[in-house]
């Protein structure tokens, strides 16, 4: 987004879409994640007509907070789980609402570094990381990945500082075709160092995709000065339902979908039957791997069609732990931040809520790609026998602080189909201008149809430009 864009979207959570004459209009919003309640919101308060079918029988889409099966004063972010401040339109949609924001610890130099079968605090690596680079070149050795890897960025972040968004179109157009991996390689790293950035940098699942995705989180400081909303990111979409919650459907599955010159009626299913809903025009928000199933009586464009089919989603898997005691903190001094391992864990990540029980929930797996994919094939008890044993390799307490454990597979969930969109090399050129465009009277809106993949960010912007794309139509 521009700053303009962003400027004028701030203008819209704070004071509304501006004035208009004409009809106001009966809106279908599909999908009741964050972008659909924006939407939504923005155009009750314009004075429209919305009503949103949502499949769950709760809001928030992949803003989804568990509190079960931990004791009270206990959850876990199975979805969304930090926010940068960089992302001004998540944080002005907090504001709004009268939440409250905590830091979230991104890295901390206690946590462990577990590579090649050597344990050690980043602390240690980061000092000496030659200790983890047996297999590195001599011009490979002395710097950290990191340091490597913010290096080769500096020339992007500087170009942007200078140019501001007009460097972003020739950025695009030399670099959209790269994986990271090829980007890495074009700049002469080994094979070696490749493997311990993925590692280290937690890439290594994600080497395969665009580089620009990475690009835009990095220069964009989406992983730095980060916080979480007090209390469960669930608080955020919650806060929009006594504002919509009459007009909220739940147990309404989308099943198919038409469109006439004069209206659109969406076709759904509950537990009691069949029913439709018609409206002016509609706001589609879900997946589009969920919206490859529906039927569309009145076929999209054949541009629409091949970005619903090729757009890639990435698998994303959670596992969680509850402790009876905080023995990371207390024992290991980790308070925040992450872990890495090689493991098939990969990271743990040591959340700062739920003190004030002297239990914790501990973020035993975070998985993408491949690694998340795995943990899938196996049973939930599975899952969480064979964290406990790989956790054990870190934290050898957990054989006596465990007390229960669960996992989501957001590739499994019918109604997400993957955690996120995730362009492949190319992707960007080819679909994401096919993805955000309206189809007559029906518009699109998610994360999947903006540039901030994976994030709250990315859902608001797209909802508010649905939004003000429907207030622009006088009939």
């Amino acid at each position: 987004m521009s700053q303009a864009d962003v400027e004028r979207d701030l203008a819209t959570i704070r004071d509304g879409l501006p004035p208009r004459d004409g009809k106001r209009h009966r809106v279908i919003v599909v999908g009741a994640g964050m972008a659909g309640l924006v939407a939504a919101n923005e155009l009750v308060r314009a004075g429209h007509d919305p009503v949103i079918l949502e499949a769950r029988q709760r809001v928030g889409g992949r803003v989804f907070t568990m509190r079960e099966p931990f004791a009270p004063g206990l959850y876990a972010e199975a979805g969304a789980m930090r926010i940068p401040r960089a992302h001004k339109l998540t944080l002005a949609c907090i504001e709004k609402v009268g939440l409250s924001v905590k830091p979230f610890t991104m890295h901390n130099p206690n946590a462990w570094c577990h590579l090649f079968g050597r344990k050690m605090r980043l602390s240690e690596f980061e000092a000496r990381p030659e200790l983890l680079g047996a297999e590195l070149a001599e011009h490979d050795r002395g710097l950290t990945s990191g340091a490597r890897w913010q290096s080769l960025l500096q020339p992007f972040a500087q170009r942007i500082e200078q140019e501001g968004d007009a460097a972003w179109p020739a950025i695009v157009s030399q670099y959209d075709g790269y994986s990271t991996r090829e980007f890495l390689e074009e700049r002469g790293w080994s094979e070696p160092a490749i493997e311990l950035f993925g590692l280290v940098c937690n890439q290594e699942a994600l080497m395969n995709s665009c580089f620009l995705e990475l690009l835009r989180e990095e220069v964009g400081n989406y992983y730095t000065d980060m916080v979480r909303i007090d209390g469960g990111a669930d608080q955020l979409p919650n806060a929009y339902l006594p504002f919509l919650r009459d007009r909220i459907r739940f147990g309404a599955r989308m099943t198919a979908i038409d469109q006439s010159d004069h209206d659109v009626t969406v076709h759904f299913q509950t537990a009691a039957g069949r029913s439709v809903a018609t409206g002016d025009y509609a706001i589609v928000t879900v997946p589009y791997p969920v919206l490859r199933h529906v039927e569309v009586l009145k076929p999209f464009s054949h541009a629409k069609r091949r970005a619903i089919r090729q757009l890639r989603y990435d698998a994303s898997a959670k596992i969680f732990f509850q402790c009876r005691r905080r023995f990371w903190e207390d024992d290991d001094g980790i308070v925040g931040g992450g872990s890495v391992t090689d493991l098939p864990i990969r990271n743990v990540y040591y959340p700062e809520a739920g003190k004030a029980t002297g239990r914790g929930v501990l973020l035993a797996s975070y998985t993408w790609a491949e690694d998340a994919q795995r943990w899938g094939s196996l049973s939930p008890d599975d899952r969480i026998e064979q964290a406990i044993e790989d956790v054990a390799q870190l934290h050898p307490q957990i054989l006596e602080e465990f007390e229960v454990g669960t996992s989501w597979m957001w590739h499994d969930d019918p109604y997400a189909g993957g955690a996120f969109a995730l362009f492949e090399p190319s992707q960007q050129g080819l679909l994401h201008e096919h993805i955000v465009a309206p189809e007559g009277r029906i518009h699109f809106a998610g994360e999947h149809a903006s540039l901030a993949h994976a994030w709250i960010q990315g859902a608001i912007e797209s909802g508010l430009r649905a939004a003000r794309e429907i207030h622009a139509k006088p009939v």
